[in-house]
């Protein structure tokens, strides 16, 4: 699960910002929910959160649709 789940968030963060290279995900895995923490460079921080948060909302979305699937529960944290 926590492979999975750290390949995904790293997956759609790189196709969203211009350095790829400072992509950085963890993931603490707690009994029944695992929180994944992504840190991107300053100058990307905008692009990953999106106008309003819309996109940080939809990549929550898609972590909790997948958490979802393998029966457990995930929270993103973007950290500056």
């Amino acid at each position: 699960m926590a492979e999975a789940m750290r390949e995904l968030v790293t997956y759609i963060a790189k196709a969203l910002v211009d350095l790829p290279d400072d992509v950085s995900v963890t993931e603490v895995e707690g009994e029944q929910t695992s929180v994944i923490e992504l840190r991107v460079a300053k100058e990307d921080m905008g692009k990953v959160i999106g106008k309003q948060g819309r996109t940080a909302k939809a990549i929550r979305t898609v972590v909790n649709a997948a958490a979802t699937k393998m029966n457990k529960r995930a929270v993103l944290e973007i950290i500056e």
